[in-house]
């Protein structure tokens, strides 16, 4: 049901907690203001001058910047207009609607987290704020707006970016190169398995965080003491060491996956596969294979792909009678592998075939977990979903199951920025650059890193820019410079 230009402004609590509005509120930049109403709130020119008793005309000119607003009597009118909770009244420099806000007892839920310093005296902490972060797009003549994924932590969701970092995963790569490539020689000093095992969770929770360029520095003294422990270790601790060579080719591979370099991505993952056969370990052997097939697809095998992921699968679930949560989580993530490698085919049988068992072992696990370092469960189906659906042309689709996903319980920073990757490519195939242009910046604060390091990404801001209508090209154009991208 449309909404209708005469009908009330009603922004979320979120809109009014961002950094960027309330820093308009404070400089009294009320064109900002208008134009954060119409990129975040889907709101036009003529909705938001009946809101406040201005001309289509007048709110145009104020956006723009050739009129200001100086007169109390129009702040008064914009706050009313835009039904500004007391905070935000407050940022403006007007006093608040209500007495009880500026009293020691005050209530915090319309406070941004920014200017809370403490809790309130005998109450609870109050939580972080939801942000809606995908919603459908907006133009002037279609003003309905939808809620669609929520997201909490308001810090994370500000538009403001983080600076871009100084050291990238590329001035890594080579010194990465060289240790896929080097045979250390076998030593008599004993190898400290234990070190070695905290050195590789570390390494994989720091991908999983996506700090990229840490755990590329991190990785070649990895996988040369890992090689070292293969060849110099005995008995347990021997099949031990192959379990933790696997696992640090198997960070590495992803590294270069999201660097395009698929040969070393390549050489990466067929080292993890060959030590975790080694290893004799089946649930590793199982693991090895979820890289095995990233790499395949990368290298446009999808063919091969399926039949990696769909053949480990099976295998485990003969072999697994009683599956545990480790068992269940690589044996989804295959599924959820294969998958996609069917939907780059034009599969739609098999790719929704493997996502309706995927689901299936989803729901017998019963959460998100990280088991085996997997981020498995069922809103990791639903991501792979939305990836599924993107893939085969339908950005719709992909963006009515993102509505879905409740990414607060993804419990890793690399699953929340794909997913948002994804819901950006989907509204830009939609033809809602303003929507892809903030789903893109919440990935940025989540995982700077997922936007400034990957090829991939940085195409997708080209991309954007090369084609954002007149509304959005400025915006889009200062978010590209402040990646180092033009057009």
């Amino acid at each position: 049901m449309r909404a209708q230009a005469s009908e009330p402004i009603g922004l979320s609590v979120a809109f009014w907690q961002r950094q960027d509005v309330f820093d308009a509120l404070c400089a009294r930049d009320i064109g900002h203001v208008f134009r954060l109403v119409r990129q975040y709130g889907g709101m036009s020119q003529t909705r938001i001058g009946i809101a406040v008793n201005l001309s289509q005309g007048k709110v145009s000119a104020i956006m723009n910047g050739s009129a200001q607003v100086t007169a109390l009597e129009v702040f008064e009118r914009v706050a009313d207009g835009l039904a500004m909770p007391d905070p935000a009244r407050i940022a403006l420099g007007l006093a608040p609607r209500s007495s009880t806000t500026a009293s020691p007892s005050r209530d915090t839920t319309l406070l941004p987290p920014w200017a809370v310093t403490s809790p309130p005296v005998d109450s609870p902490r109050m939580g972080p704020p939801t942000v809606d972060l995908v919603r459908s797009g907006e133009d002037e003549d279609t003003m309905r707006r939808r809620d669609f994924v929520g997201l909490t932590g308001a810090a994370l969701f500000s538009a403001v970016l983080q600076p871009a970092p100084t050291s990238r995963p590329t001035d890594g790569i080579e010194d990465l190169a060289a240790a896929l490539v080097d045979y250390p020689a076998a030593t008599e000093q004993p190898i400290d398995i234990t070190g070695l095992a905290r050195g590789v969770a570390q390494a994989k929770s720091t991908y999983q965080a996506c700090h990229y360029a840490e755990v590329t520095a991190m990785l070649p003294g990895l996988l040369r003491s890992a090689r070292i422990a293969c060849t110099s270790a005995t008995g347990d601790a021997r099949h031990r060491a192959h379990v933790l060579s696997a696992e640090a080719h198997h960070v590495a591979a992803s590294i270069l996956l999201k660097q395009d370099d698929k040969g070393l991505a390549w050489l990466a993952a067929d080292r993890s596969t060959q030590a975790a056969h080694a290893s004799e370990n089946p649930l590793m052997i199982g693991s090895s294979a979820r890289i095995i097939t990233r790499a395949l697809m990368d290298g446009k095998h999808h063919r091969a792909a399926i039949n990696t992921a769909s053949a480990a699968a099976q295998r485990m679930d003969t072999d697994l009678t009683r599956p545990n949560d480790n068992d269940l989580s690589i044996y989804g993530s295959l599924l959820l592998s294969g998958a996609v490698a069917a939907a780059k085919t034009g599969n739609r049988h098999t790719a929704a075939e493997l996502l309706d068992e995927a689901d299936q072992a989803g729901r017998r696990l019963g959460h998100d977990g990280n088991h085996m370092w997997t981020a498995f469960g069922p809103n990791n189906v639903l991501c792979h979903r939305v990836n599924i659906a993107l893939t085969m042309g339908d950005a719709g689709t992909a963006i009515d199951f993102a509505r879905q996903v409740d990414i607060n319980a993804l419990p890793i920073n690399e699953r929340k920025a794909t997913l948002l990757l994804d819901t950006a490519r989907a509204f830009l195939t939609w033809n809602k650059h303003d929507q892809a242009l903030y789903v893109l910046r919440a990935a940025s604060e989540i995982a700077p890193e997922e936007i400034t390091a990957r090829p991939a990404t940085l195409r997708l801001v080209r991309d954007l820019l090369a084609t954002a209508p007149i509304t959005v090209r400025r915006d889009a154009r200062e978010y590209a410079e402040s990646l180092g991208v033009s057009a």
